[in-house]
């Protein structure tokens, strides 16, 4: 070959190569959250964004309804069918609702994985829970006990009636309770489904049916704010404790005026920095879900998936007067 054609065939590699990679796009990961404007998922989101700068190659659309129902997600799950995204990661607000539609997504060659509030099995590739369910249980009953050393009457404000993971930690706290409460009375379950303005009534209506309650258990970062407000509104702090999952940054005026002695949470960014990594190496890397695979998660370490192809991420942390003001400033 002379060197004018092979200069002319090192050319048009070259220029192929440019083309391929101008045209190369990034991998797309949708972040789909039960509902927008909510502080749990905002900071999820800053997680998922720090994961796709990290693996360099990856694009996240963070996403949800206004109003957390699964009939609003579904119409954004065939959103983002339509848009051809790589993967979803959703937590839900129904476990067998998104079935259907989250099925066809992976008919469609779309990885998809639950996180937070998970989907039924056959919905999806994975699950990862921020804790392990039973420990989760325990702890939202004992952050209310540890305050009652005489017992009492205590309640559960919690999101949707359909949430895959409030519905699991419930039952876990119930069972736990003749065991390792037996002085606790939990006298009502009610749902405000994470809009502030209902549960805020919810708390309301406990107050006043239950005159004697002790704690108001809120396993949701909106609904623990809503209570935590309408107690200090009605003058109640010091005779009724409120407790449960709360964003530091949210919750801290609330321990600060004594209104609640101590919530806990996992950490929000962890959990969206680490169902990104895990849509991602099941997208690209095409790493296989299965029971007993060990997964990367990044900086936060490695899960290992159960029979259920599901995984627990952290323990919870508790936040009080001690602490709460550093963490506040992180998230």
């Amino acid at each position: 070959m002379s060197f004018l054609k092979k200069l002319m065939v090192t050319a048009a590699f070259s220029a192929a190569m440019f083309v391929n990679a101008a045209y190369a796009e990034n991998v797309k990961i949708a972040l789909v959250v039960k509902s927008l404007g909510n502080g749990f998922f905002d900071a999820a989101n800053k997680g998922a964004e720090e994961a796709a700068k990290e693996l360099g190659d990856v694009d996240i659309i963070y996403t949800g309804p206004t109003k957390a129902t699964a009939e609003a997600q579904i119409e954004v799950v065939n959103s983002l069918i339509a848009q051809k995204v790589n993967a979803i990661a959703i937590s839900a607000n129904d476990a067998d609702a998104l079935v259907p539609v989250l099925k066809k997504a992976m008919e469609r060659g779309i990885t998809v994985i639950s996180w937070d509030s998970g989907v039924a099995k056959e919905g999806r590739q994975l699950h990862l829970n921020p804790s392990d369910t039973g420990l989760i249980g325990e702890t939202i009953i004992k952050l209310a006990a540890d305050y009652l050393p005489e017992g009492g009457d205590v309640a559960i404000l919690s999101a949707s009636s359909t949430a895959t993971n409030q519905n699991a930690w419930i039952d876990a706290a119930k069972k736990i309770l003749p065991e390792k409460f037996p002085k606790i009375k939990l006298v009502a379950t009610v749902y405000g489904d994470d809009d502030s303005a209902k549960s805020t009534d919810e708390a309301k209506g406990l107050l006043k049916s239950y005159p004697n309650l002790k704690a108001i258990i809120a396993p949701t970062t909106v609904g623990v704010v809503a209570a935590a407000q309408v107690v200090t509104d009605e003058k109640l702090i010091g005779k009724v404790n409120v407790t449960g999952l709360a964003l530091p940054s949210e919750f801290k005026k609330f321990i600060d005026n004594g209104a609640s002695q101590a919530v806990a949470l996992w950490n929000p960014i962890d959990l969206g920095y680490s169902a990104v990594y895990l849509a991602h190496d099941l997208a690209v890397k095409k790493e296989e879900a299965k029971p007993g695979a060990t997964l990367s998660i990044g900086r936060v370490g490695k899960v290992t998936l159960d029979d259920t192809n599901s995984a627990a991420m952290a323990p919870p942390f508790q936040f009080d007067k001690s602490n709460i003001e550093k963490f506040s400033k992180i998230y």
